[in-house]
């Protein structure tokens, strides 16, 4: 009786941890994957506002062509 008690202790012990390390490698996964999201959105966030700068200075040129146009 005792020894079919340690079997059963010894499978129990190897049956959690193999689901430790399944549910440690799902989150390390979905972690991954929350970091690849953010990564992609950092890269748009830095697309909009290069563009938005260069918006700027071609609208400030013509702001400033046109006062100079004026001023001769």
């Amino acid at each position: 009786m005792a020894s079919i008690l340690g079997i059963f202790a010894r499978l129990g012990g190897i049956a959690a941890l193999i689901l430790l390390i399944v549910t440690l490698l799902s989150q390390l996964i979905a972690l991954v994957g929350f970091l690849l999201f953010a990564v992609k959105v950092a890269i748009v966030v830095i697309f909009v506002a290069t563009i938005l700068l260069i918006v700027l200075a071609i609208l400030r040129d013509r702001c400033r062509r046109k006062q100079e146009a004026d001023n001769f």
